[in-house]
């Protein structure tokens, strides 16, 4: 399991543009990837775009990337890559 945390910066957030392009980059990976708010309250599956949009994440807030299977190195470093390009 490898993890990170990112701040947004996205000016709205975590709303329907980033999170499809979240939830379309997750599924060229071949592990299992969550995001959660730092707060733990609140926690989806980076594939599934519902779920994230739900999680109202706004500007400034940070997330906990959370990467369990697969090629979990490479995988790690390309959503952290994702994030830094997208959010």
């Amino acid at each position: 399991m490898k993890q990170f945390t990112y701040t947004i910066t996205d000016p709205v957030g975590i709303h329907a543009r980033p999170a499809g392009l979240l939830a379309k980059f997750a599924k060229t990976l071949d592990s299992t990837i969550t995001i959660a708010k730092a707060d733990g309250s609140k926690s989806a599956e980076a594939r599934k775009l519902m779920a994230l949009m739900g999680l109202g994440i706004k500007t400034g807030e940070t997330v906990t990337v959370t990467i369990e299977g697969g090629n979990e190195e490479a995988n790690a470093a390309a959503m952290e890559e994702f994030c830094k390009e997208n959010m």
